[in-house]
Order: structure tokens, then sequence, then C-alpha cells
């Protein structure tokens, strides 16, 4: 069993036990080794704004190094920008050190292979008995060995560049009005750049970090505030992206949120039309609505779910070869340009089927409708397991015996929090926040 890589990579708060300089040596250590490939070899190092992410970017170069590769430092940039840098500059692996849309004072280590794809589950089981293992320190390189570090410095406009492309070629953005709020994290450049280069009049929220004001009130996990911008200038469209900019969501020109599965939904419609769904498959998780399901099948395609986290979103469409996949909060893969959520490849195919359409967004999500649902989450102490508390079993048995077919009820374990995750679906809103209010109480009491 994992002890350091959750959902998303090793995660914590910066500066504590496991997110410390000593596990970004030790990881850095690992990786030189785990991705080994008989000669001189290269791992790029990305970060988003935080404070911390100068801490942890020395550490892991100085294990790299130690062990024999080279570490390649991007700078700020997002997550997904990476995954396509490690492929595009055919590195060995690539590191990103971000704890995506927590607080500043998290922060996070996120591995992709060459191909630019998040590490299994078996990989980093691995890489955790190399990062404990004292054989990794009896074979240290000495001489011209040891590994160098150096800077890329054009890695920004490659990325862009890539972005670009994604939009359909001979078309653009002039004349679209729109707001992208950069959540003061990774894409604070880049994002801009790639709106303003393909025409659209860009105003531009969250994009002044100071190390600490990452996610703070703006981007993904505060929609509301671009929504507020997106009235007040007038625009066509809102654009928040989380910190390390993987996710996205959007509100449309009356400041109305737009979430994942509302996008997922309307990009499914189009591209099902245009028969580009293998087996006509969209993945999602066991956390979108069902209405995303009903909506899915009632455009001629079928809806497979995953478990929570994009990087299983990624496994199912890899092992089904299914090119669209994302989850309710924001992270959307389009397996015909990225190998993981892009926030702003996600933004230019909505803009894409705004433009090819000739309709706003609340048009083109107007026909999608999600069941009510409440997401709540319980702090707990520890993760024991919930099949031990009859009383919680119990609760959840009768909550879906009133739910019946037109709910749902799924209760577990964050994968980079201490919380119990509760999320409830069903016809009326009041009932199910009343059956959340009940199932956190009694965890909390069973748990506590």
């Amino acid at each position: 069993m994992k002890k350091l890589f959750g959902t998303d990579g090793i995660r914590g708060f910066a500066n504590e036990d496991p997110m410390t300089s000593e596990t970004a040596l030790a990881l850095g250590r690992a990786l030189a080794v785990f991705f080994r490939n008989g000669g001189h070899h290269k791992i790029l190092i990305g970060k988003d704004t935080r404070r911390s992410c100068y801490m942890l970017e020395t550490a892991l170069a100085s294990g790299l190094c130690s062990m024999g590769a080279d570490a390649i430092f991007i700078g700020p940039m997002p997550t997904p920008g990476i995954a396509f840098l490690t492929q595009a500059m055919r590195a060995d692996a690539g590191v990103v050190i971000s704890a995506s849309h927590n607080r500043f004072d998290d922060n996070g280590l996120k591995v992709f292979d060459r191909l630019g794809y998040k590490l299994p589950d078996d990989a980093e089981l691995k890489l955790e008995a190399l990062m404990t293992s004292g054989e990794l320190m009896k074979n240290r390189p000495t001489g011209d060995r040891i590994g160098r570090a150096h800077r890329v410095d054009d890695a920004a406009g490659r990325y862009i560049e890539f972005v670009k492309s994604t939009f359909p070629k001979g078309r653009t953005l002039d004349g679209i009005r729109l707001v992208v709020d950069c959540a003061h994290g990774a894409a604070y450049k880049v994002a801009p750049t790639v709106f303003e280069e393909l025409g659209a009049k860009t105003a531009v929220i969250g994009a002044s970090p100071n190390g600490t004001n990452i996610n703070d009130g703006c981007g993904a996990t505060h929609p509301e505030v671009v929504a507020a911008e997106v009235k007040r200038v007038g625009a066509r469209i809102g654009i928040a992206l989380d910190g390390d900019a993987d996710r996205v969501v959007f509100s449309d020109e009356k400041g109305n949120t737009v979430d994942g599965d509302a996008i997922l939904a309307i990009c499914a419609e189009d591209l099902l039309k245009k028969k580009r769904l293998k087996d006509g498959v969209v993945v999602a998780t066991v956390m979108s609505n069902k209405a995303l399901e009903n909506y899915i099948a009632a455009c001629g395609g079928r809806l497979e779910r995953a478990a929570v986290g994009d990087r299983y979103v990624v496994e199912k469409m890899r092992e089904g070869d299914y090119g669209l996949g994302g989850e309710s909060s924001g992270h959307l893969v389009f397996f015909d340009h990225a190998t993981t959520g892009d926030g702003l490849i996600a933004a230019l195919q909505v803009l894409a089927i705004m433009t090819e359409t000739g309709k706003t967004l609340s048009e083109l999500v107007s026909r999608y409708r999600p069941l009510p649902q409440v997401l709540t989450s319980v702090k707990v102490p520890s993760r024991k397991d919930l099949a031990q508390f009859p009383d919680v079993q119990k609760m959840v048995r009768d909550f879906e015996g009133k739910l019946g077919a037109d709910g749902r009820i799924l209760v577990r374990y964050s994968g980079t929090e201490p919380v119990v995750r509760i999320m409830i679906e069903g016809r009326e809103d009041a009932v199910i926040r009343k059956m959340a209010g009940d199932l956190s109480t009694c965890i909390q009491k069973s748990l506590g």
C-alpha cells in the first residue's frame, strides 16, 4: 500500500512531513534511478507560484544530479505544459511542484513519464521503495557522471504554440471578449498570451502572483469572481483556471457557472455529431452527475465511470482508446491533443464550438440539466475503514432506499486531504441537503 503518493502525487503542508526538502531530495534520487535509460538522462522540473516551490525545486534537483541525472528547470508552467514538454524535449520524465487548487501553504510533487502520462500505482510503489532503500546510496556516481542542472528559457513559448495549435486552423477569436482568471498561478503568463494571440479581447484577473496568493479567493475554486467580471465588462465567456491550470471552470455570458460535467456534455454532443468518439464513449468519474450519463445517452453515446482523479480517467481512456474524459471539478482531457487535463486546451475546444455554431455558452448548455447534488466534506483524525461503523453504513443504506433510482450516494476518503467526501444526488434539493447534514454528523460522531 502506498504511503506517500495519493491520487495526485505526493501532497502536504509545505515544510512539514512529507512535503519537505528531505522528501524532494529522496524523490529526486529515486527518479534518477527509476528512469535511468543506460546513458545520461534528463528530467524536467516545473512548478507553480508558491513560495515553497523554490525550496523543493532545489532539493529535487540536488537529488537528481547526485544520482547522475540532469535537472532541467522550466520555471512556472502549467502542469499540462510539463506533460507536453517532457514529450517534446525527449526527456525521461517530468516533475511538477504544485498543490493544484489548494492553498499556498500546501505543496505537492507530481510525476510524468516520458510519454507525458502520470505514473500508475505500481510505479509509484516502486518509487516509494527506492526512496527508503539504503541500497540507493551505495552506488552514487562521481566525477563526470554526476548530473548537471540548467534552465530552459523558451519553454513557455513552446507550450503556447502547442496550445494554440489545438484551435481549428483558419479560425480566430477576433471580436470575442473574454475574461481569464489565472488564480495567481502557473498560467499567469501563458494563458493571456494564448487568447490574445488568437485574437480575443482578453480581460485578465488573478495574474499577479506573490508567492502566497495562489488560489486565494480566485480561480476555479472561486468561479463567482470570474462570473462577476464577465458581467462587469460584458464578456462572452469567463475562464477560471486553478493554480496549476490543469482544470478549468467557466462562466457563461450571463454570469452563470458552468462546471466540468456541463462542458463534457456539450463537447460530447459535438464530437458524437462528428462521429469522432470511439464507440461513442465518454469517460467521467463516479462523482459526475447522473444527468451527464443521461444526456450523453440521449445524444447516442455512453458514459463510463472511473475512480476519482484525472489519473484514473486517463487510465480508462488509454485502456479503451477513448478520446474524451474528465471530472466535474474541471479536469478535462482531450486525447487528440493532450495526455492529461489541460484547462487552456479545454477552453479552446469550448470556444471552437461557440465560433463554429454561433451560439453563446448559455445556449450550448441550456439542454443539460443536472440533478440537484450536494458535496460536503467531514474532517477526520484518521482514515479508518468506514465499513467498520454500522451506524454510518445503516444511514447510507436507508438514504439509498429513499432516493431509489433517481439518486446516488457516494462516501469516500479524499486522496489529498484528511477528510471524508460525501456526495448525494436526488430530485429534491432540500431532501438531499438534510441527508448530507445528517450523514456528516453521523460520520463525525463515529470517527471523531
